[in-house]
């Protein structure tokens, strides 16, 4: 790259960059934003005993109010990405979440089940529309790359650690208030958000093309089908009509997905996003990683009520190690990540969440929480947080500007498809490991406790399994120092796209392959 090169970039970036404070209340709104929405994803999980007694759920019904939303959300997460580049990322930003933030309302005065619901969906639509615009807005909010790197590992440390945060907040509120405080408490951060968003976060330059109808139809419901199936499954088994129709219309609209992506000028989903071997494995491990982990969320927190005996505040302060875990690595990762590139953190990384798994197959009916289960916390939140906030810098580095809401779409899709899959799988496995227990298991309450034990056992097995897939994906990292401008020990340099004088730069640096 030449020096008029660096000097015309550098020179874009001062009349463009926002001031600083007006960058950081940009930052607090938008990671704020982003941990409200994926709190949603696992708040309601110590509040659902209540909210099936207050609505009259059934035991199989009440799955769907955790599954409505994060099908909604992850099945139009791809949708809402390529509406942001086209329409305007923040007026994107700002739809979302005042859609968000009246379902949240609107859930909290809920009176049936299927008012719940409709709110949940409704949610999870306001949540895909708002989700992909904020990892856009941060990357072209902050231009200069150690910057970007600390703001983007801050939002996918919050992005990974909310899973945890909302079992800790979903339990105080359920004992202090009630379960409906679950959902109210999004209103005021919301309205905070809708009104100041338009003052403080900068409309990036839009890139006007046609949205991909047909694209986003396929993707949503190929989605949508797949995880039905394994839901199904989970209670229905797999010689259900209905399970083996769901999942051959969700690999065939898979597959009609893919072709379409390749043919159309203007994909919801551009596939050159995974032309880049390092973008690639992020994406995938983005997948595999919350896949592994929601075992550890769902099954843990029917352990402690269920088996242990702990009150949702008491279940919800049970989480609080993982988080603090998580949230360490997130201020960590920056100063680690340009230093020493994705590849030796997402090794790291997926060897201590894999070693806190396998410490979880251990469980048994007489395991307490201090010998049991505060030790795995900590190594998957440790484990966690290195494995996953190196990923969405690493996705977004190089990103045309066109493509900025899309990559961050597909990010989001993936880690929400992971969440949902890996949660389908894990409670198939779980409930056919429980009915081989139930043959040989005691009559009354040490029985059931030892049925329930046993599927977890089995479940988290199989998440280490998945977790090991995630580390063998982290081998495929190749050896790259993001934001430095200077290749890794033995790895070559290769220049990347000069930037443009623009409202927007793709990444004012050297970029490696």
């Amino acid at each position: 790259m030449s020096q008029q090169t660096l000097s015309t970039s550098t020179s874009t970036i001062q009349r463009t960059e926002a001031p600083p404070h007006r960058r950081g209340l940009a930052l607090a709104i938008i990671v704020t934003c982003q941990l409200m929405l994926i709190l949603d994803a696992t708040v309601m999980n110590v509040a659902l005993p209540r909210i099936q007694v207050g609505l009259h759920f059934s035991s199989t019904s009440l799955a769907w109010v955790m599954s409505s939303y994060t099908l909604a959300y992850g099945g139009l997460l791809l949708l809402g990405g390529r509406a942001g580049d086209i329409l305007g990322r923040r007026r994107m930003f700002v739809l979302g979440i005042a859609l968000f933030t009246v379902a949240s309302l609107a859930g909290g005065f809920a009176t049936s089940s299927a008012w719940l619901l409709a709110a949940r969906v409704a949610q999870g639509v306001g949540a895909a529309a708002a989700g992909p615009s904020t990892i856009a807005l941060i990357a072209t909010t902050f231009t200069e790359p150690r910057e970007r790197i600390k703001a983007l590992a801050l939002l996918s440390g919050v992005a990974s650690g909310g899973f945890a945060v909302g079992l800790v907040l979903g339990g105080v509120l359920t004992e202090i208030a009630s379960w409906r405080w679950v959902l109210f408490i999004n209103v005021p951060f919301g309205l905070a958000a809708v009104l100041l968003a338009p003052r403080y976060v900068r409309e990036p330059q839009r890139h006007p093309a046609r949205v991909d109808l047909p694209g986003a139809v396929t993707g949503t419901g190929a989605i949508a089908a797949l995880v039905y199936s394994f839901i199904n499954a989970a209670s229905a088994g797999w010689s259900s009509n209905q399970t083996r129709l769901t999942l051959a219309a969700g690999v065939l609209l898979l597959i009609a997905f893919l072709v379409i992506e390749l043919r159309t000028k203007a994909p919801i989903m551009p596939l050159r996003l995974f032309a880049d071997r390092n973008r690639a494995a992020a994406y995938v491990n983005f997948l595999l990683g919350p896949a592994a982990m929601m075992s550890m969320f769902f099954f843990l927190t029917q352990f402690l009520q269920e088996v242990r005996g702990f009150s949702a505040l008491s279940t919800g302060f049970a989480f609080l190690p993982m988080a603090a875990g998580m949230f360490g690595m997130t201020r960590l990762v920056p100063r680690l990540l340009p230093r020493f590139g994705p590849k030796p953190l997402a090794v790291t990384g997926a060897l201590v969440m894999i070693a806190g798994l396998v410490w979880l197959t251990q469980i048994s009916v007489n395991s307490g929480y201090t010998d049991a289960i505060l030790g795995p916390m900590v190594l998957l939140g440790l484990g966690g947080g290195l494995s996953f906030s190196p990923l969405t810098p690493v996705v977004m580095a190089g990103v045309e500007p066109k493509d900025a809401g899309a990559a961050g779409g597909v990010l989001q899709t993936m880690q929400q498809t992971g969440t949902s899959l890996g949660l389908a799988v894990l409670v198939t496995v779980f409930g056919t490991a429980s009915r081989h227990a139930a043959v040989n298991a005691p009559a009354g309450a040490a029985g059931a406790a030892h049925i329930l034990v046993s599927g977890m056992d089995a479940a988290f097995t199989v998440g280490t399994f998945i977790a090991v897939a995630a580390f063998l994906v982290a081998l495929t990292f190749r050896h790259t120092n993001l934001g430095t401008g200077h290749p890794a020990p033995g790895q070559a340099r290769h220049a990347g796209p000069a930037p443009r004088e623009s409202d927007e730069i793709a990444e004012p640096v050297v970029l490696l392959d």
